[in-house]
């Protein structure tokens, strides 16, 4: 079963200590001291595997929600324009499949492969691989001369060209992508924000499309080099009408946020879990619940290729690309790398 994201990770300040959250917190700081310690050797002692091409990595130093995966398809379509046979790598989270194996659309299912995986193997050759080293050597073997790996920014067992770490932008309502600093389970973080931002050679703010800039307190946090900035902005025009939305991904209160600030006359909205496989029974309660309102169901492009066949034409998929607000500060960090 899997469990939302708890949205009080991303509250700046701590509760008190009184509260059931700050005792929850408090309950969970030692564990997250062993995940923090764990990952700081698991990193300390990898011999990481060359395979020969220039790898790119899209990472965060959160758990979910930043907004890697436009960010990937992004970077990925400004190779591929340069004349680069681009391959993408991820791990298949959500997927049974261990691989490497190469994503067919026509064959595999979100169950095979993850959803990310499915969803990106529309536009580019995707290999699903738990062991990133051995999908990397499959992608250089297949005739990738760049590889862009989604997410992996901890996992140090292929040699990285390029480390990108996405941050989101969004800073309202008392929200703070770090939260309070504190390392999962307690907190949002994979990892100590400096030490994660020690690897990387860019750091990349995620913008929503109505906010025009980044938070210069966010900026100042990240220090280093000024970061990049991207907004992540409509694909499509939201559909018309009356919608019920629903949402599995890290942070599902931003796609209502999203949607809503897209124009969509949103009556009702379902947040899910990442990742969350869709059941006959919730898409029936959903498309009941739609009825109610005289309405139309819409998801985001990663929730829908997780639907059953028979529903994704019950159900609009909206789809959403990161824009990059100096494409020339991109090409440099590119350029440096040799690319």
């Amino acid at each position: 079963m899997k469990l939302s994201t708890p949205r009080w990770w991303y509250v700046r300040h701590a509760p008190t200590r009184g509260s059931s959250i700050g005792l929850t917190r408090a309950l969970l700081t030692p564990v997250s001291w062993i995940w923090a310690a764990v990952t700081a050797r698991r990193i300390a002692r990898a011999q990481p595997f060359d395979p020969g091409v220039p790898v790119i990595c899209v990472g965060n130093v959160t758990v979910g929600g930043a907004g890697k995966t436009p960010v990937v398809r992004a970077l990925a379509e400004r190779l591929k324009a340069r004349g680069l046979a681009v391959h993408l790598l991820s791990r298949g989270y959500g997927g049974r499949l261990e691989g490497p194996v190469q994503v067919d659309t026509a064959r595999h299912s979100s169950a095979d492969v993850g959803d990310e995986p499915l969803m990106l193997a529309r536009d580019f050759p995707v290999w699903v691989a738990r062991d990133r080293a051995a999908g990397a050597r499959a992608a250089a073997a297949a005739g990738a001369e760049v590889i862009v790996m989604d997410d992996g920014h901890q996992n140090p067992s292929v040699q990285k060209a390029l480390s990108i770490v996405v941050v989101d932008g969004e800073t309202r309502n008392e929200e703070w992508p770090f939260g309070d600093g504190r390392v999962f389970p307690a907190g949002p973080m994979r990892e100590p924000l400096a030490t994660g931002l020690a690897r990387a050679q860019a750091t990349l703010i995620l913008l929503p499309a109505d906010l025009p800039g980044a938070d210069p307190e966010l900026v100042a946090a990240l220090k280093g080099p000024p970061p990049l900035v991207a907004h992540l902005t409509a694909a499509a025009a939201p559909p018309k009408g009356p919608q019920v939305g629903f949402a599995g991904v890290g942070k599902p209160w931003k796609v209502e946020r999203a949607l809503q600030a897209a124009g969509c006359e949103l009556a009702d909205f379902a947040p899910f879990p990442d990742h969350r496989a869709y059941d006959e029974a919730t898409l029936k309660r959903l498309a009941d619940r739609a009825a109610q309102f005289g309405a139309g169901l819409v998801t985001t492009e990663k929730d829908w290729v997780r639907l059953p066949l028979e529903w994704r034409a019950r159900v609009t998929a909206w789809p959403v690309k990161a824009t990059f607000a100096d494409p020339a500060a991109l090409d440099a960090l590119l350029a440096a790398v040799g690319l």
